[in-house]
């Protein structure tokens, strides 16, 4: 297990290159700490000494998986430095727990590395605290374990001498439309548009945070188009997601309505073709079932004709094409 500055990032689902982008912005990540989480630290960050770490840290034991976001903060108060560790998940990672532990290490492991000889060896020297979280965006429930320690066997056993820690979980899902309303801001926004739904649902949604889009400043709406271009415009046929940029691209908050209205007419279009292509499969459907019907029907009169002329099954079979034991049926009609 390494860190490793300037390598590639592997691929990565929509839902993740979208909340990259959003969190890579420290007034977007510490709105997402100041609305979610009720802890007494979360109001000691010094917003000014939030720092996003330009540090990739990979782990190749999980085919070279690599940690999403990690920030750099400090407390107003005591200046404690400190660390926050978010994984972005779009399906449940049972092992997740482990894993949050490994990047844990490697950064502990490089701070220790760059820390001066001397003073690791000093009776003074501590390990910054590093705080896990996980962003999760699955449809269905977060079932992993949210502490390590129930990762390890019989852990009930061994009380007070197990390693541990509780990550946060920010379950996208689980918040009441209500909730996110009244936190009316960017990132509760972000997570209301993300909550599962259908395509033509989008408006609706957009519709409902009309009043809290029209106050966002220009960088923060920016935000909010970029995150729809990389996660909802997936959901939409590729046909569409051109059209889709063009109307994002040219938004503003000051003219939210005229986006909105944009992007229903561009669903709407989008449920006409689909219904029109859905009413040409079926009726193409019908006329291939129709000609294939027909077709039957010519060959089993030739083969009944054949048959009357006494014309070995053979060569019906070979001439018409059909079983042998459909023949024979037509062979025993005729016969009664």
């Amino acid at each position: 297990m390494t860190g490793n500055e300037g390598q590639p990032r592997p691929p990565h689902h929509p839902h993740d290159k979208g909340y990259r982008q959003l969190l890579a912005d420290k007034r977007v990540f510490l709105e997402l700490l100041k609305t979610f989480v009720r802890e007494k630290w979360v109001e000691a960050i010094d917003a000014d000494d939030l720092i996003l770490v330009n540090k990739s840290y990979v782990l190749q034991d999980f085919s070279e998986k690599e940690a999403d976001i990690v920030y750099r903060l400090k407390t107003r108060d005591k200046n404690v430095i400190f660390y926050v560790l978010l994984e972005l998940q779009s399906t449940v990672d049972y092992l997740i727990p482990f894993r949050l532990l490994l990047y844990m290490v490697e950064i502990w492991r490089e701070i220790y590395n760059n820390t001066p000889q001397y003073e690791r060896e000093s009776k003074h020297f501590r390990l910054p605290p590093i705080i896990p979280a996980v962003l999760y965006n699955g449809a269905g429930s977060w079932t992993a374990a949210l502490s390590f320690r129930e990762m390890l066997d019989s852990y009930q056993d061994f009380s007070g001498h197990l390693l541990d820690f509780r990550y946060l979980l920010f379950d996208i899902n689980r918040y009441r439309e209500e909730e996110l309303m009244r936190s009316a801001n960017l990132i509760a926004g972000v997570f209301l548009l993300d909550q599962k739904m259908r395509p033509e649902e989008l408006v609706g949604r957009l519709q409902k945070l009309a009043g809290i889009l029209k106050r966002l400043t220009p960088d923060e709406f920016r935000h909010i188009t970029s995150w729809l271009k990389n996660v909802v415009k997936t959901r939409i046929p590729e046909d569409f997601r051109e059209k889709v940029d063009r109307i994002l691209d040219a938004s503003n908050p000051w003219e939210v309505e005229r986006m909105i209205y944009n992007l229903e007419l561009t669903l709407e279009e989008m449920q006409r073709q689909a219904l029109l292509k859905g009413k040409m499969e079926g009726k193409l459907e019908g006329k291939l079932e129709g000609e294939l019907e027909g077709e039957l029907k010519g060959k089993r009169e030739v083969a009944r004709n054949l048959l009357l002329l006494n014309i070995d099954i053979d060569t019906i079979i070979k001439a018409t094409g059909l079983d042998p034991e459909e023949i024979n049926a037509l062979k025993k009609q005729l016969e009664q």
